[in-house]
């Protein structure tokens, strides 16, 4: 199979970019399924119903969010009407809505994908990703119930979603992190065949502090106090994330290529 997993999108920009951009990727690289990060598609800060939607219109199969879920109060609701958006497995237990679910794809296969919140360096004590993960994976064997495996990391510490990566090895197709808007440069696949990047960047622009405009972050590392409100940048975003090329028989990435188009980061892509 052939899979596109695209970071957060960041506010108005990064919304523009998905919906100018993927519709052209899924065509030109015959993309079989493609996971989105919404949850800063809103303000910068959570997913509306309409925006939701309109990242299906342009190609998204699922969106999955994060720790700022429900920060658009609307999401609380729409989630349980939309069974494409995925919040995290450990945000709480009566929280609304599923944190993993199984997905159809082209040809009669099954697409599993999968979100757990890191605890490290995070506000909220969350309950533990890694006890969460297991459990989910369980009915969604490569190879077996599932054709493809996606598992989205967001968390703040490289060395949790690393740790989280080897603990999945082997039981998804990929597992890539998100939540801090910068793209690592460590892609790769893990001994037992799980394509694996720390972090998927985000689609925004990247002439900001990690998709804000610039001017307040600054401003508040200068002075210590705050100004302002943080506001979405709205220069040309650039769409980044990870592509994986899956062994049909197995489920286990045969190829991994971070993703950038658009923007000012360069081209990349298969």
């Amino acid at each position: 199979m052939r899979l596109l997993f695209l970071g957060d999108v960041m506010g108005r920009s990064g919304r523009t970019a998905v919906a100018a951009e993927l519709p052209r990727l899924r065509r030109e690289w015959a993309l079989d399924f493609v996971v989105v990060n919404g949850e800063n598609a809103t303000g910068g800060a959570g997913l509306s119903a309409a925006h939701a939607a309109l990242l299906f219109e342009a190609g998204a199969d699922c969106v999955t969010l994060g720790d700022h879920a429900f920060d658009q109060r609307e999401m609380t609701t729409a989630i349980e009407q939309e069974t494409r958006i995925l919040r995290p497995l450990n945000y709480a237990r009566l929280a609304p809505g599923r944190g993993a679910r199984f997905f159809d794809a082209p040809g009669g296969r099954k697409v599993f994908v999968a979100q757990v919140l890191g605890r490290v360096f995070m506000k909220q004590p969350f309950d533990d990703p890694f006890s969460a993960i297991d459990a989910a994976l369980k009915p969604a064997s490569l190879g077996g119930g599932a054709q493809a495996v996606i598992v989205d990391v967001h968390a703040e510490a490289t060395s949790e979603k690393t740790a989280l990566g080897h603990w999945c090895d082997g039981r998804a197709s990929l597992v890539v992190g998100t939540h801090t808007h910068i793209p690592t440069s460590d892609t790769r696949i893990l001994a037992r065949g799980t394509a694996f990047q720390s972090d998927a960047g985000m689609c925004g622009d990247y002439d900001s502090v990690i998709g804000m405009d610039k001017l307040e972050p600054i401003s508040r590392f200068v002075t210590g106090m705050a100004r302002t409100r943080f506001t979405p940048a709205e220069g040309a975003a650039t769409l980044s994330g990870v592509f994986v090329e899956t062994d049909d028989a197995t489920g286990l990435a045969r190829r991994v290529v971070p993703v950038r188009a658009g923007g000012v980061l360069g081209q990349s892509g298969p």
